[in-house]
């Protein structure tokens, strides 16, 4: 591999895997150094680029993650939670940048993260996007200019295959806003009304999730004032976005020291610090 970055994408089979893969094969600076999936995955044993119904890569798809991890730069993994985490084990073993996109982690899943984080370098985000992670930034920004006043909502809407919800960068956007506010959001976070549910709480963070057809994702944050709003908006197209992202932060991965970094670190808009 040269002077190239290693990869191993985890999930290999799936729309972010094989976008990952595509990026890859085309990118000067990294290689695919292996293509995992799941036990009993249809892939296994199979040449990678002809289950993708292309030319042979000479990689094939294992679900043996110790054995791909082995020599590798990094590992870019959107899969679920708990195969993330046993995932971060053992790219900490092996001193392995571990990249997650995954959304919807336990408080228990993240605690298993942040050890592993102690032995290598973990870049966690929901959402992997120049473009959001700006979006981050100025709701954190905003919501430390606008007092109580202003009611708080982030409306998420995602393709009807999308299993957890609120999405992970929606829970970003809610924790930018809470931190503007110097609150806890897990305190002041409204989630799903139905019913007589009575009026809003002031200085409450609402959060709507709406699922339909191939939505790639969308997420407004709105400050609504007596008289005017703010409506802080990201639009995403195409799904691209979020692999490039992943593979900017397994290249800056390279060579930091252990700890869990976030997007905000990868790109410069804040000090890498502990927290993703």
């Amino acid at each position: 591999m040269g002077d190239r970055v290693g990869v191993v994408v985890n999930g290999v089979s799936g729309r972010m895997g094989q976008t990952l893969v595509r990026l890859i094969n085309e990118s000067d600076s990294m290689a695919l150094a292996g293509a995992l999936e799941r036990p009993g995955h249809a892939w296994l044993g199979r040449d990678l680029g002809e289950a993708m119904g292309g030319q042979a890569l000479g990689v094939q798809v294992s679900d043996d993650a110790g054995a791909a991890l082995d020599g590798a730069g990094a590992v870019i993994d959107f899969t679920t939670p708990a195969a993330s985490v046993a995932l971060a084990e053992q790219a900490a073993r092996r001193g392995v940048a571990h990249v997650i996109g995954t959304t919807g982690f336990a408080p228990a899943d993240l605690e298993a993260i942040a050890s592993a984080a102690r032995d290598t370098a973990i870049v966690r985000a929901g959402n992997m996007s120049l473009g959001v992670n700006l979006l981050v930034a100025l709701t954190r920004q905003v919501a430390a200019a606008l007092d109580a006043d202003f009611d708080i909502e982030i409306v998420e809407a995602h393709h009807r295959h999308k299993v957890d919800a609120p999405s992970g960068t929606a829970l970003m956007l809610g924790e930018a806003a809470a931190a503007g506010r110097g609150v806890a959001l897990d305190i002041a976070a409204e989630r799903g009304r139905d019913g007589i549910t009575g009026a809003r709480g002031r200085g409450a963070i609402g959060f709507a999730a709406l699922r339909g057809g191939d939505i790639v994702g969308e997420h407004d944050v709105i400050f609504a004032g007596e008289g005017e709003r703010i409506v802080l908006r990201h639009i995403a197209t195409d799904r691209a976005i979020f692999a490039r992202g992943a593979l900017k932060a397994a290249r800056w991965a390279q060579g930091k020291p252990p700890g869990e970094y976030d997007m905000a670190a990868v790109l410069g808009l804040a000090a890498p610090g502990q927290g993703a």
